[in-house]
C-alpha cells in the first residue's frame, strides 16, 4: 500500500501522524511524508522582482520554511517507524499550494491513500483557496482520509 501523509505544524496533522500509526498497515507499505509551505511571494509575484532587503527576507523565509518543514516530516517519520518497523518513509518538503503539490505527488508516487488532518495551519490560504482536505476528497484519484480527533465528551 502506497501513502501519503501530508502536514504542517498543526494539531490537526498531529492527529493524521496518530491515525495512520494505529492503523493496520500491510508488510512493505511505502508512506511518503510532505509538508508543503506557501511562499509569501505567492499571493504576489510582482515583490520578487524587487531587490535587496526584501530580497534577503524572501531567502531567509524560505530558508526557515525547509528547515521548519524537515523537523516536521522527520518527528512524523520516527513516530511511525515505532508503530511499524516494516514500512518504507520516504519525505518530501516542497514549496507551493498544499492541496495542488500534494495532489501532484500523490499522483506521481501512485498512492492508494492520502492522509492529511481536516484542517491545516494556513487559516488566510483556507479563506482564499478553500480547503485543502475538501479539494483532496473531491480531487485526488485515490482514497482520501480526513483524519480528527474524537470529542472527549
Amino acid at each position: 500500500m502506497k501513502i501519503i501523509l501530508a502536514i504542517d505544524s498543526s494539531d490537526f496533522s498531529k492527529v493524521a501522524i496518530k491515525v495512520l500509526t494505529k492503523m493496520p498497515l500491510p508488510n512493505g507499505s511505502e508512506v511518503c511524508i510532505i509538508n508543503v509551505y506557501e511562499h509569501p511571494a505567492m499571493a504576489t509575484p510582482e515583490l520578487m522582482a524587487t531587490a535587496g532587503t526584501l530580497d534577503d527576507y524572501f531567502n531567509e523565509f524560505v530558508a526557515n520554511a525547509e528547515k521548519s518543514g524537515k523537523r516536521i516530516v522527520s518527528v512524523a517519520a520516527e513516530e511511525l517507524k515505532k508503530s511499524n518497523s516494516t514500512i518504507t518513509i520516504t519525505t518530501s518538503v516542497v514549496s507551493g499550494l498544499p492541496k495542488k503539490e500534494i495532489l501532484e505527488k500523490a499522483e506521481s508516487f501512485e498512492a492508494d491513500l492520502i492522509v492529511v488532518g481536516s484542517q491545516g495551519q494556513g487559516a488566510f490560504s483556507r479563506f482564499l483557496l478553500g480547503s485543502v482536505s475538501q479539494y483532496l476528497a473531491t480531487h485526488a484519484k485515490c482514497s482520501v482520509l480526513i483524519a480528527k480527533e474524537k470529542d472527549s465528551k
